[in-house]
């Protein structure tokens, strides 16, 4: 995807959550209901201006960033050459934080007859999915990836690590979406696979860095 069809796409769905907003303003409560508990129960509120603001706004500055990184890396050569797979994973954390944004406006006008965990699932899982796919073609830099000491310190860690680590968010993708299936227990699917792929990738770039200097 080309980074103008990112930015069109993204700003399109920004727009339309605003207004969105914007539209069912007078059928919010005062106190629009922002976070929920493990237990699928809301334990946090914020002022309706906050409610219907506050995702657009931070979901632009995360786009503006997004959008920045690859022109200020000190390795932005490496970064252009899967620059087309870093904007398609733009777009969908776009529409991952609209989508949460939604399930949230939707929660507060009423429809509370859905768990908001696991409605979340599907699009965390797919988000994991992908982004294994993108670290699988990710090149050395410092933004983007598993950038540990190691992994920055040299290409073939760099490549080693992330070659397992995408196969492990693949994975915990695949763990979230099992979560549908039982409830009670997704937050553990969820959890667990992408603390252990987070946990193993740190700890195999530091082996791997090592095994490297000993053989040099």
């Amino acid at each position: 995807m080309s980074t103008k069809n990112t930015l069109i796409i993204s700003v399109i769905l920004i727009l339309i959550a605003t207004l969105v907003g914007i539209l069912i303003w007078n059928k919010l409560p005062e106190q629009v209901a922002s976070h929920w508990n493990e237990n699928d129960q809301v334990n946090g509120y914020m002022s309706r201006f906050w409610g219907v603001f506050l995702m657009p706004i931070v979901t632009t500055g995360m786009l503006a960033l997004f959008l920045v990184i690859p022109s200020i890396d000190p390795l932005k050569a490496n970064v252009a050459q899967f620059r087309e797979t870093f904007n398609v994973f733009i777009a969908m954390i776009i529409a991952f934080m609209i989508y949460i944004h939604g399930l949230t406006l939707a929660w507060n006008l009423g429809y509370t007859n859905f768990r908001m965990g696991s409605a979340m699932l599907p699009a965390l899982g797919l988000l994991f999915i992908f982004v294994g796919q993108l670290i699988s073609k990710a090149k050395r830099n410092f933004f983007i990836g598993i950038r540990t000491p190691w992994t920055l310190s040299s290409d073939s860690v760099w490549d080693k690590t992330h070659a397992i680590s995408a196969k492990l968010f693949t994975i915990s993708g695949i763990a979230a979406f099992l979560g549908i299936l039982v409830p009670n227990y997704a937050i553990w699917l969820l959890m667990i696979p992408l603390l252990g792929t987070s946990l193993f990738s740190v700890v195999y770039s530091y082996f791997l860095y090592r095994a490297e200097q000993k053989a040099g």
